[in-house]
């Protein structure tokens, strides 16, 4: 029976570095799908983000060119500013007794 404890503790140790290796390799691709995936969302927000920013400025531009200027302010005739006479000084009326 001793001869048999040495191979079953092998064959332990040895399944249990198969689930390592095995456990690693699945934490490996699971992080590297993770950063694929960050990638190709960052990417997808850049070209969304883009697209958003250029309709913003052909919208501007389209919406400019249709709608027709202000009218430019004439000046009127009477431009010049006449003085006024003084105004007479205004008397500050006189308080009244209170009864």
């Amino acid at each position: 029976m001793s001869a048999r404890r040495p191979s079953k503790a092998r064959d332990r140790s040895v399944r249990e570095a198969q689930e390592r290796a095995r456990l690693h390799a699945a934490r490996t691709e699971w992080h590297a799908s993770r950063i694929r995936r960050r990638v190709r969302d960052n990417i997808i927000v850049g070209i969304v983000g883009g697209l958003i920013v250029a309709g913003a400025f052909v919208s501007q531009a389209v919406h400019a060119q249709v709608t027709p200027p202000a009218p430019a302010p004439s000046p009127s005739p009477t431009s010049t500013v006449e003085p006024t006479p003084e105004a007479p000084a205004v008397e500050t009326p006189t308080p009244t007794p209170a009864p």
